[in-house]
């Protein structure tokens, strides 16, 4: 070992998940003292120990000459705790180990799949990514806008604290800490009611009724995975127990939970996750999620937004009564926009619509259906609605919603027709809020409330030493089309658009399409439906090219062959299901184990595609000998992969075996 080199010992003694123990032991660090990074944690804990155990530490020289790397990280762990310590100087170190941080996953990636829990948890864990607590003025900011909140509960405190059996004395009237979960939930129930009753001599009665509903042991409808939730509030004044509920009707979850220690964000922001992306996946308009957990006597609300969420301080509801009311009051009084309904999507007269600008004229566009809504909380959350322009019904356009990162002529794209940026997210209020980030101008109206006003840096790699933004942007295109895995034949999956003006099929994604793609996009993670990565991008060994693009088609026809059989009818395969959630390299080496040999590869598509696919396996056996050359990933970009592709495509297109039974 003393002979080789020090590339040759890196490569040999990688990090892998080496930093898998020093990230658990620094995370409950930041959470417990609002800090959100390696450079803030390294200052205040001995997290450094993790890393001097990593075999290559004790392998590699320190460049001082003085032993071996091990010994550096010693004197580093020790000086950390000085006062006098610059922790400038070591940013080199951390933005190394910080780059050694996993492949980004987003749950909207999840195809075909039963949705098990354990399975969506590990990728909702890296899909939400940093939470920012103890958000200061956070209160303010989600209920300021509620009329007359403050002065009316400010009133109806002071009435609770009245009487000889007052609702409030040095706690609320009832409350226990020995009291079990039921108990709890049947006292909130009441004190929003009394809360409610009290508020009638100050402020007309809301135009929507709600009040909390508790059924804990009770699935709500909508979901696909099973999920269950303690308490929340919904647009019904005759909520109860006995009432079966859709996710399309929350509109505030909420988490009880009787150790007051179980309110730490480690231990609440999964859960709120879990229900904040059943709240998107059913509520087509929603942009954000507010919620919160009530844990002991400490409260804290929780929004989940589409760069991950940020939580408010804690509080106890004994100590801090008149915040409790407000808080309850401010749920039940808030108007839609408040709760995070897109105000652009307007309801009128039994129809929806929204309305933009285009050539200097106002147009409303009348929205038919929604077509597709990611099922995610952070990412792009795309959207998209079929809609049309009042008095043309009969052209079709789709409106497009996603929250994308602010960063295009390809023929075959979806002809443009309107864009327009709504608005994007801010996270610099978190006392967690690294200061050090440098911020480029805003890319909204700064008019706009604090917490909506847009955040811009420059797009990173997940989890970088800067901070992402999301800005909220709609384009409309003219073209409407089926997905793919809806084509009406094995024919018609296979059309391609060869002297065809009409365009039999386009791509979609306008916003992302670009004529020449030079060198990565920049994007924090790398986006998409994992099941159809391309196994380097999936390595993140390899600048994105269009070789990549060209291997995802291919990973698109398989996985329709072995999920579709027919255009209205799909299933569930346990052996791909693992795809939506193993680790991005055990992914890539499943990929590549299914397509290096031809025997496993027809073995597989003989055992797994449908019986409406068969008749493509052999040409689906074509096409990877094309894509994978000798059954190996690509080493160079090959300018000519798309004409054999398509080649091999229009063979199988006069097939007697693909045309039977079309």
């Amino acid at each position: 070992m003393a002979n080789k080199t020090r590339s040759e010992i890196i490569k040999a003694n990688p990090i892998g998940k080496g930093l898998d123990a020093f990230r658990a032991s620094f995370n409950p660090i930041c959470e417990d003292r609002s800090l959100s990074c390696f450079l803030d944690v390294l200052a205040r804990s001995r997290s450094l120990s993790v890393l001097e155990t990593l075999p290559a530490a004790r392998l590699l020289l320190s460049r001082t000459g003085r032993g071996p790397l091990r010994s550096d990280l010693l004197r580093l762990e020790l000086s950390a705790d000085s006062d006098d310590f610059d922790i400038g100087r070591i940013k080199p170190l951390l933005n190394a180990v910080d780059s050694q941080t996993p492949w980004l996953r987003n749950s909207s990636s999840f195809a075909n799949s039963s949705e098990y829990r354990k399975h969506v948890d590990v990728v909702l864990k890296e899909e939400l990514g940093s939470m920012y607590i103890s958000v200061p003025g956070f209160h303010e900011r989600v209920f300021g806008g509620v009329p007359d909140l403050e002065t009316i509960s400010e009133s109806v405190f002071k009435r609770c604290m009245e009487g000889d059996n007052p609702l409030f004395c040095e706690g609320w009237n009832g409350w226990s800490k020995d009291a079990n979960q039921e108990d709890v939930l049947s006292l909130i129930a009441q004190l929003s009611d009394q809360l409610v009753n009290l508020a009638e001599d100050h402020r007309s009665t809301p135009k929507h009724r709600r009040r909390p509903l508790a059924q804990p042991s009770k699935p709500i409808h909508g979901s696909t995975a099973e999920n269950k939730l303690d308490i929340c509030f919904v647009n019904d004044p005759m909520a109860g127990k006995n009432f079966t509920y859709h996710w399309s009707q929350i509109l505030v979850p909420g988490e009880l939970k009787s150790n007051p220690s179980a309110g730490t964000a480690s231990k609440a922001w999964l859960d709120h996750g879990r229900y904040a992306r059943e709240v998107l996946a059913a509520q087509e308009t929603r942009r954000f999620v507010l919620g919160f957990t009530l844990c002991g006597s400490f409260m804290r609300v929780w929004e989940l937004n589409r760069l991950g969420g940020i939580a408010s301080e804690r509080f106890d509801i004994n100590q801090d009564g008149l915040r409790f009311g407000s808080t309850i009051l401010g749920f039940l009084w808030m108007n839609e926009e408040e709760l995070e309904f897109d105000p652009t999507i307007i309801s009128e007269e039994g129809r929806r619509y929204i309305e933009i600008e285009r050539n200097g004229q106002m147009e409303r566009l009348i929205i038919n259906r929604v077509m597709k809504r990611a099922r995610c909380i952070a990412g792009r959350a795309t959207t998209c609605w079929k809609a049309y322009r009042e008095g043309d019904p009969r052209t079709p356009l789709v409106i497009k919603d996603s929250w994308q990162y602010p960063d295009k002529g390809v023929v075959n794209v979806a002809r443009y027709y309107h864009h327009e940026t709504v608005f994007g997210l801010d996270i610099t209020k978190a006392t967690n809020y690294k200061r050090e980030i440098s911020m480029l101008p805003s890319y909204t109206d700064a008019s706009l409330p604090a917490r909506k006003r847009s955040c811009s840096t420059s797009p990173t790699k997940a989890r970088s030493n800067t901070l992402p933004n999301r800005v909220h942007r709609r384009v409309i295109v003219r073209d409407y089309g089926k997905p793919i895995y809806k084509a009406s034949s094995r024919v018609a999956l296979l059309e391609t658009d060869d002297d065809n003006p009409s365009w039999r099929s386009f791509l979609i994604d306008l916003d992302l399409a670009i004529k020449e793609r030079e060198g990565t996009t920049g994007a924090r993670g790398n986006a998409g439906t994992r099941a159809f990565i391309a196994i380097g991008v999936l390595h993140d060994d390899e600048k994105h090219s269009f070789m990549h693009d060209l291997e995802s088609f291919f990973w698109v026809l398989f996985w329709i062959c072995v999920h579709y059989n027919g255009p209205n009818e799909e299933r569930v395969v346990p052996q791909f299901d693992k795809w939506n959630s193993v680790d991005t390299k055990e992914l890539a080496k499943l990929k590549l184990g299914t397509v290096s040999d031809e025997g496993i590869f027809n073995k597989t598509t003989t055992e797994h595609f449908t019986e409406y696919r068969k008749p493509l396996m052999h040409w689906l056996n074509r096409l990877r000998r094309v894509v994978f050359s000798e059954g190996r990933r690509w080493k160079s970009e090959d300018r000519e992969l798309y004409s054999r592709m398509k080649e091999v495509i229009r063979e199988a297109r006069k097939d007697p075996k693909v045309l039977a039974g079309n």
